[in-house]
């Protein structure tokens, strides 16, 4: 038998419990809001906390890339020195060597840049560059984990406020009912038993009713606890004109795989972590390649009883070097050919991940594919069950207000109803819902 509604989105939070905290907005604190589904939405995206730590994430990887691209450019340093010193041997003057200071000082800038380091530094921009995008992918990922959870949520909430409608309207009748039923026994046309059975039946669809009004508020506060809003808010729903099953034809099996294939981010995702992993091996590799720098420095200082002037000094220290450094690895222990093979391990793995990645998508887009056939099914048996049921209660309640239906057969159908009635309502929901999931794999915007 097909999950019921609220078991399929239990046991989705169950899977999905770390994904529940949201940042909460103080802007909100005190007010009464009412919001519809693309507003619950919008404002998860927006204040969702793990969306938000990749946000932060991506902007880390947007500075590493920077950073990256920086290493093209030489470096530039300035350096200077100034140093005071006192001794009885420094001398000072005519008079020979006696107690006294000494002044002196240095002044630089140098400057380095890298010509060549077997495209370590092209590789790693390239790199970095791929990792920003991979970034971007993992925020529309989690953004793609809320909405879900929230659909899910919304349309709990929807099916609790439908049931509360059939609730009351069955409570309604059975009031109807148990006063004509007091009136016919304060005359003596019906036993006791009769009205007490009726009665009985009131105070049951009270209870369900109430039941069912506590199953909103909770399932509100599951919505509103979601969205992590302000524990002080009141908060509800907006409910749409209405709510209608699915009836058209639905997409092949095939083209909504393919489609989940090309267009996922966690399947691009992975993609381009085999293409980061890749670059991991050429960065190893650039570890056997020479490494050719270039530098050049301006140098010049002074120091007094030198006979000297200060300006003088500065200009006759000034000198200038210009060099070139050439470093070639001949034995590295073995360092470098691990890295590589390292790396060459991490492709394999990020490749298996990438293959996880699609066939774990492919099995849930057939999940999601059987579900709406056979929450479809389920629904259109439930439609029937209901139709005929409905009819056969009034016919029921007819027979019963004129006197020609004993009060146990009338209560057996109404119960009969009654199961209809919450079968189809859940079935209704439970269609819509895996439908709007499976079209969702396809790429479809959830909308209400």
């Amino acid at each position: 038998m097909p999950l019921k509604v609220k078991h399929i989105i239990t046991f989705f939070f169950l899977l999905t419990g770390s994904l529940r905290l949201h940042a909460q907005d103080s802007t909100l604190v005190g007010q009464s809001l009412k919001w519809d589904l693309a507003k619950c939405i919008d404002y998860a995206k927006k204040n969702n906390i793990q969306i938000n730590s990749l946000r932060l994430s991506q902007q880390t990887s947007q500075q590493e890339y920077l950073l990256a691209k920086a290493a093209r450019l030489p470096d530039l340093s300035a350096t200077g020195s100034q140093t005071f010193a006192h001794g009885n041997n420094f001398s000072n003057g005519d008079n020979g060597r006696h107690s006294g200071y000494n002044v002196s000082g240095s002044y630089g800038i140098s400057s380095n840049v890298t010509l060549y380091n077997g495209s370590y530094i092209n590789n790693n921009i390239s790199q970095k560059n791929l990792q920003v995008q991979s970034a971007n992918l993992s925020i529309l990922q989690q953004e793609n984990d809320i909405v879900l959870q929230i659909t899910q949520a919304y349309l709990t909430v929807l099916l609790d406020k439908e049931t509360i409608i059939y609730n009351t309207d069955l409570l309604s009748t059975t009031q109807a009912q148990v006063k004509l039923e007091q009136q016919r026994y304060n005359v003596g046309s019906v036993a006791r038993k009769d009205l007490i059975q009726l009665q009985a039946q009131q105070a049951t669809d009270q209870y369900t009713l109430v039941n069912s009004q506590n199953a909103v508020r909770n399932d509100l506060l599951t919505l509103k606890q979601l969205l992590v809003l302000p524990t002080d808010l009141s908060f509800d729903i907006m409910q749409p004109d209405t709510v209608m099953a699915p009836i058209d034809s639905i997409s092949s099996f095939r083209e909504a795989e393919q489609t989940a294939l090309q267009n996922r981010p966690e399947v691009k995702n992975g993609e381009l972590g085999v293409k980061i992993a890749q670059f991991d091996v050429d960065k190893a590799r650039a570890g056997y390649k020479p490494t050719i720098t270039a530098g050049a420095s301006l140098n010049t200082g002074y120091a007094n009883g030198q006979g000297v002037s200060f300006g003088n000094q500065i200009n006759n220290n000034f000198y200038q070097q210009l060099g070139l450094n050439l470093s070639i690895p001949i034995f590295t222990k073995r360092v470098v050919k691990t890295q590589v093979e390292e790396a060459k391990i991490n492709v394999k793995q990020s490749q298996l991940d990438l293959k996880n990645t699609k066939i774990t998508l492919s099995q849930t887009v057939e999940r999601a594919y059987i579900n709406v056939q056979n929450a479809r099914s389920q629904f259109n048996a439930a439609a029937e069950e209901y139709k005929f049921s409905k009819e056969s209660y009034r016919i029921a309640s007819e027979q019963l207000k004129v006197g020609v239906a004993n009060t146990v057969d009338f209560l057996l159908q109404k119960n009969l109803f009654v199961q209809a009635q919450q079968s189809f309502v859940q079935a209704k929901y439970n269609a819509l819902l895996t439908l709007k999931i499976y079209d969702f794999y396809r790429g479809v915007p959830i909308t209400l």
